[in-house]
């Protein structure tokens, strides 16, 4: 499994929810989450095979800005 870090501009409750449908869509995706208490409005997602420049294509169709920060590789 991967876990790749995103800086994102998502900065409300409302606009994280608002992306949840497109992300729980996403079959590569298994688990995904974000910490809006963190500066960086940090998006985290577990993945097996999902190549980062993904996530943020899909932010940025939907008007966010996205970075991957980190990808760590960890057993499950």
């Amino acid at each position: 499994m991967h876990l790749i870090i995103f800086k994102t501009s998502v900065a409300t409750k409302k606009e994280a929810q608002q992306l949840q449908p497109l992300l729980n869509n996403m079959p590569l995706i298994k688990e995904h989450n974000f910490d809006l208490d963190d500066c960086d409005n940090i998006l985290r997602v577990v993945s097996t095979h999902l190549q980062p420049e993904l996530i943020c294509e899909l932010l940025d169709t939907q008007g966010f800005n996205c970075e991957a920060l980190e990808s760590f590789i960890y057993a499950r």
